[in-house]
């Protein structure tokens, strides 16, 4: 028997800098809206006009110092406005929502960049989520070297992406920590290929997803 509660699903994509996010999401979208799914898509840090402020204070390049711990909850007061105001309630109304970066980039910049012990970041996300988790978080995955080679090409760096390889490798490293901790919401995927290599991997995540999906329905 056909369910009549909302069924919308929740989509993250994480990666360090350089990993082709952006273009990986248009495509991923892309895929999900044809199958006859309307999408909400957003990014953090920001996603509404508050968090958008907040995003501009995070990753620009100010002259008053930004403290790690400054960080840290200044990402979380972005996703608390992002949670409340865009992904509860789309996914509320059966929407799926595809999100560039959530909690994940805290535990892996913050976390394994910064340094910052994992269970305070835990604490924050446990507080301002509550029940909230992704259904799927795709990692796309590539060496810091051709990351950030392919950032210098882009140009324009953000605080963020003005960090050193150092920092970019405890980050990528936290990612893949995450992994394998949770190998079931993760969907690792190699990033250092193509464009449409990158995407067929995806193509195949999604796909997966959306077969999972409608044999639910069915049941």
């Amino acid at each position: 028997m056909e369910s009549t509660v909302p069924t919308g699903k929740f989509i993250t994509i994480e990666g360090i800098e350089g990993v082709g996010k952006s273009t990986q999401m248009s495509r991923l979208v892309a895929a999900i809206e044809s199958a006859g799914y309307e999408v909400v898509t957003t990014r953090e840090p920001g996603g509404t006009p508050t968090a958008e402020l907040i995003r501009n204070v995070v990753l620009g390049h100010a002259e008053e110092p930004i403290s790690d711990i400054a960080e840290l909850l200044l990402m979380f007061a972005s996703r608390s406005l992002l949670v409340e105001n865009v992904i509860r309630p789309a996914l509320d109304s059966g929407k799926w929502v595809v999100s560039d970066r959530f909690v994940d980039a805290s535990r892996a910049y913050q976390g394994g960049g910064r340094g910052i012990p994992m269970d305070r970041v835990n604490d924050l996300a446990d507080w301002v989520l509550r029940d909230l988790k992704p259904d799927l978080t795709v990692l796309l995955d590539a060496p810091v070297d051709v990351a950030m080679a392919r950032t210098d090409r882009r140009g324009g760096h953000d605080r963020l992406d003005s960090e050193r390889a150092d920092f970019y490798t405890r980050v990528r490293q936290a990612y893949l920590d995450l992994v394998d901790s949770e190998p079931e919401r993760f969907a690792l995927v190699d990033a250092s290929g193509t464009l449409d290599e990158v995407s067929a991997e995806i193509d195949a995540v999604v796909r997966a997803l959306l077969s999972d999906k409608k044999s639910r329905k069915e049941s």
